[in-house]
């Protein structure tokens, strides 16, 4: 469903959400302004993504054209060690993905924060106030029912997650007037005294005593010293546009730069559901993910080589090695260095053309599963987002190496990609991004693609179907009914190994410039929605 507006738009995981961020445009508010509302109100209304107690990335663009990037990724706390997450046979433990071991350091909070005080121009507590609103009451929708009830199991495993979520062990009914009293007190620090009602004071104390009694690491010193970094965005252009993304900590600006830089150098691709662009589209990604794998990481902590990776030398290279009608192959993985799906993504642009493309996440759903008692929040677990075992597979499947090994104070790699594409005119063109762990690339890929090569509208390019490949395992995943039985049977004929996935690929929140006026569009695939002003 797509929702029109002359003047300005909201897009999140959460109608509450996208309502909140469109009264805070309403009032005058830039894009900053509502992109820390949505923020905040998603902490409340949509727990298993949005969060105080993870961390994200922003893509902003000016009015007058000037792009900046804000990594606010969760980092390892200083106690963290590149084995933590390995049993006395060497083997994989489950502790980097549920439980107080697997929580980075938060950097929501700072993310906002800093954000604010460089871009923002309406009072900093009014901004918090439409979360305080709905943590004190909110009705409960399907979507979120559903969501709940799903998890409820991890959720009761933790006292303080079961008091907060769920009633009698149960998800609460559609329809529950819910109310969040500890998340009120918290979000009322926060809104007082800023970053500082998150990371010192009486908010702090709650977390680091919840780590002290559930074995976790997160130190007050962890949470003094960490910082939201701005950064150069990834830039490329495709097909006479400009397209602004995330850089490192992300792998998401890199990764989508080689897709469309392997795809840009085809005069045209082949028609919309095809087998053949199935193909050319399964190789660019394969591509992609064998360099992500291999060379990103931590800019901190690892050198690597962005001006090569996103030229179109490179490009062309992979693209030199592409068979036509023939299935690629992936490597052996190499670990060494030369180097959740519950995420949530909002796009807002407002009635002067600033635009903000945010993703934050707690990694999978309801992150670590822990809540910090007496502070309403849950914590992430990011840490599994680092090659715990390097050569292995983490929880989306993906096999990384050394670059992104665990070590104090790194940030681990992240697949997010919000971004921001600018027209052949110069002028903004589209707001776009999604959750969904190693599909948010290719997710953002197929919706850039279906607007400019294939000429859908936003809510047809949202709609369609996505593929996805990430170099190992070696397999095309594609959404269930997504290809037909003979584009399924030709792609196998080409040497493919093609899998019918249970799960969704994305929640795509997106924005399209329209004549004078924005269109926005909630991806269909869950509850979120839409909001102009």
């Amino acid at each position: 469903e797509s929702v029109s507006s002359e003047r300005g738009m909201v897009v999140s995981g959460h109608p509450l959400a996208s309502r909140a961020g469109a009264e805070i445009l309403a009032r005058g508010g830039n894009a900053i302004d509502a992109a820390v509302t949505v923020g905040f109100a998603l902490a409340v209304v949509l727990p298993a993504a949005g969060n105080i107690g993870g961390g994200g990335f922003l893509v902003h663009r000016d009015a007058v054209g000037e792009v900046r990037t804000l990594d606010y990724r969760e980092s390892a706390p200083a106690k963290a060690t590149h084995d933590m997450y390995l049993d006395e046979e060497g083997e994989l433990t489950q502790d980097s993905r549920i439980g107080h071991l697997s929580a980075g350091v938060p950097g929501s909070v700072a993310g906002m924060w800093v954000m604010h005080q460089e871009l923002g121009s309406l009072p900093w507590n009014d901004l918090v106030e439409p979360a305080i609103e709905l943590a004190r009451g909110h009705l409960i929708d399907e979507s979120r029912h559903r969501s709940l009830d799903a998890s409820k199991s991890t959720l009761a495993r933790f006292a303080g997650s079961a008091k907060q979520f769920l009633l009698d062990g149960e998800a609460p009914p559609i329809g529950h007037q819910w109310s969040q009293p500890d998340l009120v007190a918290t979000l009322e620090r926060i809104a007082a005294d800023g970053a500082d009602g998150f990371y010192r004071g009486e908010t702090a104390d709650l977390l680091v005593a919840e780590m002290e009694h559930g074995g976790g690491l997160i130190t007050h010193e962890d949470l003094e010293t960490y910082e939201a970094l701005w950064r150069d965005p990834i830039t490329l252009s495709y097909r006479g546009h400009e397209i602004f993304s995330m850089p490192p900590s992300s792998s998401g600006g890199v990764a989508l730069a080689i897709i469309l830089n392997v795809l840009g150098g085809y005069d045209s691709l082949p028609a919309f559901g095809t087998a053949n662009l199935v193909h050319l589209e399964t190789e660019a990604m394969r591509s992609a993910f064998i360099d992500r794998n291999h060379y990103l990481g931590d800019p901190a902590f690892v050198e690597m080589p962005l001006d090569r990776l996103t030229s179109l030398d490179h490009a062309n290279e992979w693209r030199d090695r592409i068979v036509r009608g023939e299935a690629g192959t992936t490597p052996p993985f190499d670990p060494a260095v030369y180097e959740s799906t519950e995420t949530t993504h909002y796009s807002i642009v407002d009635e002067a053309g600033n635009a903000a493309s945010v993703t934050t996440t707690l990694n999978l759903g309801y992150g670590s599963g822990v809540t910090v008692p007496g502070a309403g929040f849950l914590l992430n677990d990011e840490m599994d987002d680092f090659a715990a075992k390097p050569g292995s597979p983490n929880a989306y499947g993906l096999v990384q190496g050394e670059a992104n090994s665990v070590a104090p104070g790194k940030r681990m790699l992240s697949s997010m990609t919000p971004s921001i594409v600018v027209g052949p005119d110069g002028d903004l063109r589209m707001v776009v991004g999604t959750p969904g762990g190693s599909t948010i690339i290719t997710s953002v890929y197929h919706v850039i693609s279906n607007v400019i090569d294939h000429q859908l509208s936003l809510a047809e390019a949202v709609a369609a179907p996505r593929v996805h490949h990430q170099a190992l395992p070696d397999v095309v995943f594609f959404e269930s009914g997504g290809l037909s039985p003979e584009v399924v049977g030709a792609l196998e004929e080409m040497g493919y190994t093609v899998v019918e996935r249970e799960s969704l690929s994305g929640d795509i929140a997106a924005i399209l410039a329209d004549g004078d006026g924005w269109i926005g569009v909630a991806d269909p695939r869950r509850g979120g929605g839409a909001a102009g002003f």
